[in-house]
């Protein structure tokens, strides 16, 4: 990656990172439930019966609601696991399961860890990102995990990035190994990209 591209990420990064940690307590509520009421509207338009979905930090749009919602519903959620080789691991969520905190603070699930294939038979994934663009350009945090998981996908299924409405950008810098997304769910608005990713 040129120097000018990380550091333009680096900006993008710290620029959204600062506008999520300004928000009142009422606006992150309110942007959980707008979620929410998102990602059921997607899973049903969908018809999914096994999702990934990650478990959200304090200052990301809410999911968590959402995960134990569905879960308790009989859909199978996959959420994330982070490994120091860079790749995913998942569990199975469940409505009232144990969190603790994984590699670098996020959230996890505690139970048995399902390899990185589990992904492969997931009917939709829904994914964090600091930033969307129009072309469906996915700005990440920073690590990767999320882009070698979607490049490591043999058959993809969509792929939904949740943010916040203001992030969804004209444009993301980007570098060849970053990943698009089908779509971008805000907690206003779902809007579809492109049908599939390949």
């Amino acid at each position: 990656m040129s120097d000018a591209i990380a550091d333009a990420k680096r900006a993008l990064r710290a620029e959204l990172r600062e506008r999520r940690q300004l928000l009142s307590d009422a606006a992150r509520e309110g942007a959980e439930a707008g979620v929410h009421a998102q990602l059921d509207a997607l899973v049903a338009e969908h018809g999914a019966r096994s999702i990934s979905c990650f478990l959200s930090t304090t200052t990301e749009p809410g999911t968590r609601s959402f995960v134990a919602d569905a879960a308790a519903r009989g859909i199978r959620v996959l959420l994330p696991v982070t490994r120091t080789d860079g790749l995913l691991d998942w569990a199975v969520a469940t409505p009232d399961g144990d969190i603790a905190e994984g590699l670098f603070g996020l959230p996890e699930p505690v139970g048995e860890l399902l390899g990185p294939i589990a992904l492969n038979d997931v009917d939709l994934l829904v994914v964090p990102a600091a930033a969307v663009d129009r072309t469906g350009m996915r700005l990440g945090w920073g690590r990767g995990f999320y882009d070698k998981t979607l490049g490591s996908m043999e058959r993809c299924p969509p792929v939904y990035a949740v943010v916040y409405d203001s992030e969804v950008v004209d444009e993301v810098p980007s570098d060849v190994h970053d990943q698009r997304v089908s779509g971008v769910v805000t907690p206003t608005q779902t809007i579809t990209l492109a049908p599939t990713r390949r």
